[in-house]
């Protein structure tokens, strides 16, 4: 089809009127400029998804009318976006001859004292069941200060409250960025190890990265892996973009011998901690797989060990402030996570306890009260952990890193995690995440993660959305959104049905950038939102307003198979050379990433026909750099014997680029080949379990990293 947009009589059929009313798009253009409209049924699932029944025509009309009728009579919209310097207006509704009265409640709690403003709305009436509602507009004052406050309306005998977002137009720049640039480092931290981790790299493994980081390379941030909260019992899932919750950390990463606690052990409790170590120690050398199951087996155990010991008053005390500033969102994960401990993994049976109770069932308020020690011991350990994180980021900048960690925001959460369980209606029911088929995935992706519902966002004031970045500014001097165009627009696929049978859904992404610049601008922090594929001009215009980095990376910097110099980048991005779903430099050169997609049986086409297009882009790449002149001619005679002078190459090019920030991968300071993860395959391929290893899949441990040969050599390129 050459058709770019949708006809008129299309347009005027009831259910694409409702699916528009609701923010679902009816129809999209793919990366290859293809258009596509969105079949019936495909539109009524995601509908049903919302909570909107389109089941046939009768009721189609009836939630037109019901959604319509809500929208009109509704005093204030429940959730409102301020931008703090300039006057902003609110619609308010009312009857002819009444007259609202408006207060704000500043975050604080303290009373606004200006003067609120009400504006005639002349012409804008409704006409609803047959009486006329009036629009009067409410200035919001250009000196509401930021943050997040509650707007309370009467008219006539009604009132409704609001949530005024009042947000800072952009996200200004740290020092270090504004008139230049920082570089820094990318890893996965569960496969770097030391001789004290417990065969998974953990939080004191992440301090000393950072430090030494600093101190051995001059890096002013290291680039992670989510750490948002897994399963409190084996089996771990791998992947660190499918959480159980992303309002909390992962314990897993805890270092036991970190503990205050344990250095006040008596000496058999210390020798059962360090017996414990001592029997998953051999896994840190280990350069084939990374072993949650086994690390968690046995560092649990030595984390109940110190639990059971007891704490110091002060120690207490900062345990009970932990929880206070949590308040009740912390009951809702160590109390899924004392249901997994004590009745076992979540299933979709209805016999399950996860599908048979929710949060108000008497038979967990039993097992809460029939376990109290335990409950305790995982509100301890998601205490623990955000100290241990915390305490790394504050070594970072105590050793001098302008942002330290660049933490990881996952697009979602586990469908049978503790968020959903403990709060269904945030999140739409029927329907996952994932992306529409592109050159790099051509059956398209299925996430499986649900996705937050944006009506009962607007509802709440996006509370569960602030927590969540707020949470991750408390531990980080940048927070890195992946796939952030799904703060504009999510792909959602309908239960049962294949990737490519979704639709785009949108947010109202001026008030979740909002939210983003108040808690960046709060922690003096970066926001750096992942948005490679199809990227809309108005998403990258709005990303570019708020002061937000995309991101650049050189084997996707290309037009129709001619890949742009560097220094024509848009300075605002995180460039790298790779990403974590590609193999590493090294790895792609050899075409490691055909190889791997023809064994898994990934591709759509001929395998020939995928890999002569791999071979244009890598001499296209080459001929790029050697344009540049970032290579040597020569070079290209051997490619295989010039290897480390191609991969030192595709740096100096990254260093040529004006952006603001350089990310350097540690997989391709040691030589790596081998890709941490391969979308669109779970178990095919070990995703999220390959450490860190050279090029001949010797271990590299942490030690040792920062005074490898070939790191260093990159060191001297990203810091000339």
């Amino acid at each position: 089809m050459t058709e770019q947009t949708e006809n008129a009589a299309r347009l005027a059929r009831p259910l694409i009127r409702l699916a528009k009313l609701v923010g679902i798009a009816t129809s999209y253009v793919g990366m290859s400029h293809d258009y596509h409209e969105i079949e019936d049924d495909v539109l009524v699932a995601v509908l049903k998804a919302l909570g909107v029944d389109a089941s046939n025509d009768e009721a189609i009309a009836q939630s037109i009318t019901s959604i319509q009728h809500d929208r009109d009579t509704r005093i204030v919209a429940p959730t409102v976006l301020h931008i703090v310097g300039r006057e902003s207006t609110v619609e308010i509704h009312g009857g002819a001859l009444d007259v609202p009265e408006a207060s704000i409640t500043l975050e604080n709690g303290d009373v606004y004292s200006g003067r609120i403003e009400l504006r005639p709305n002349d012409g804008m009436a409704h006409d609803v069941d047959g009486d006329f509602v009036f629009t009067t507009l409410l200035v919001l004052p250009a000196d509401l200060p930021e943050g997040y406050h509650t707007l309370d309306v009467t008219v006539g005998e009604r009132s409704q409250q609001a949530t005024i977002i009042s947000a800072p137009e952009r996200i200004e720049l740290p020092e270090g960025m504004r008139d230049g640039s920082l570089w820094g480092w990318m890893g996965q931290l569960y496969s770097i190890r030391s001789h004290g981790s417990w065969g998974v790299g953990d939080f004191e493994d992440l301090k000393t990265l950072l430090t030494e980081g600093k101190k051995k390379t001059g890096a002013d941030f290291m680039l992670i892996n989510p750490v948002h909260a897994a399963e409190p019992v084996s089996p771990l899932t791998p992947s660190p973009y499918l959480p159980i919750s992303r309002r909390f950390v992962n314990f897993t990463y805890i270092r036991p011998e970190a503990l205050p606690e344990y250095m006040l052990l008596s000496m058999d409790d210390r020798a059962r901690v360090d017996a414990l170590h001592d029997q998953v120690a051999s896994l840190n050398g280990d350069p084939r797989r990374i072993d949650r199951d086994a690390m968690w087996n046995a560092k649990i155990q030595a984390l109940w060990i110190i639990f059971k010991s007891g704490r110091t008053a002060d120690r207490q005390a900062r345990f009970d402030k932990y929880l206070d500033a949590c308040g009740g969102e912390i009951e809702s994960y160590a109390t899924w996570c004392l249901c997994y401990d004590k009745w076992g993994a979540p299933e979709n049976d209805p016999d399950n306890w996860e599908r048979k109770y929710n949060r108000d069932s008497p038979e967990i308020q039993q097992l809460r009260a029939q376990y109290p020690d335990t409950l305790e011991f995982y509100r301890w350990l998601e205490w623990v952990a955000d100290e241990q994180l915390h305490a790394a980021q504050r070594a970072a900048r105590s050793a001098g890193m302008k942002i330290g960690i660049i933490a990881d925001m996952a697009v979602g959460v586990h469908p049978t995690g503790s968020d959903v369980w403990w709060n269904p209606e945030r999140f739409a029911q029927g329907a996952t995440v994932g992306a529409p088929p592109d050159m790099f995935n051509q059956q398209g992706q299925n996430w499986s993660q649900p996705p937050l519902n944006p009506i009962e966002l607007e509802r709440t004031g996006y509370k569960t959305y602030r927590d969540m970045v707020h949470g991750m500014f408390a531990n980080a001097g940048a927070v890195r959104i992946d796939h952030i165009l799904g703060l504009f627009r999510l792909w959602w696929i309908p239960e049962g049905r294949k990737a490519v049978d979704g639709a785009y859904v949108h947010y109202d992404s001026e008030i979740m950038l909002g939210i983003l610049a108040v808690e960046a601008s709060r922690a003096g922090g970066v926001v750096v939102g992942e948005d490679l594929g199809v990227v809309p001009p108005y998403v990258a215009e709005s990303l570019a307003r708020h002061g937000i980095l995309g991101c650049a990376v050189e084997w996707f910097e290309q037009m129709d198979g001619v890949f742009r110099a560097p220094k024509d980048w848009r300075p605002y991005a995180l460039a790298s050379v790779n990403t974590h779903d590609m193999p590493p430099a090294a790895g792609y050169l050899e075409y490691g990433h055909v190889k791997l997609r023809e064994q898994l049986g990934l591709l759509s086409g001929p395998v020939e026909e995928f890999r002569d297009s791999a071979v244009a882009e890598h001499n296209a790449m080459l001929n790029m750099l050697v344009g540049q002149g970032y290579l040597d001619k020569s070079a290209l005679d051997d490619e295989s014997a010039h290897e480390d002078e191609i991969v030192d190459a595709l740096y100096r090019g990254l260093k040529g680029s004006p952006c603001k920030l350089m990310a350097a991968s540690l997989v391709d300071a040691v030589g790596e080949r081998r890709t941490q993860n391969q979308p669109g395959t779970n178990n095919e391929y070990p995703n999220w379990r390959i450490p860190l290893a050279d090029g001949e899949e010797h271990a590299v441990p942490l030690e040792a990293l920062y005074d490898n040969p070939r790191l260093q050599r990159l060191v001297s390129i990203m810091r000339g």
